[in-house]
């Protein structure tokens, strides 16, 4: 989602959630590098210059929800459902070298999705 199309939720009141998972770089770019291009990283790291995405939400009339730990997951979340009068963006602070799954490599089909490596091997077993 852009800043654009934030903004036009707020402006008509839709009560869309927005999760950011934040991990203070370009997270599936960085992944990507990792995961197939032998860890050459370019231009992934935002290090000082990531915004705060709480701010962010709130000067365009939404609400923001940051998560700091697991123990604030389940209230944040909770919070963000009870709102249902505008957006509500949640900044999800992960680990920096934390990973998402599952996910498809690039001209691969649905049916070679990439799991985390205790499920792949969990997955071969299953084949």
């Amino acid at each position: 989602m852009t800043a654009q199309e934030l903004i036009t939720a707020s402006i008509s009141n839709i009560p869309i959630k927005v999760g950011i998972l934040n991990n203070s770089y370009l997270g599936m770019v960085r992944q990507w590098q990792e995961m197939f291009y032998g860890e050459r990283y370019s231009e992934v790291d935002l290090g000082g210059g990531i915004p705060d995405f709480v701010k962010w939400a709130e000067a365009m009339g939404c609400v923001g929800i940051r998560v700091d730990s697991p123990e604030e997951v389940a209230p944040a979340i909770e919070r963000a459902n009870s709102i249902n009068d505008r957006p509500v963006v949640v900044d999800f602070r992960v680990e920096e070298f934390e990973k998402v799954f599952p996910m498809v490599a690039a001209g691969a089909s649905n049916d070679d999705i990439i799991l985390p490596p205790s499920q792949n091997e969990r997955r071969e077993y299953l084949r």
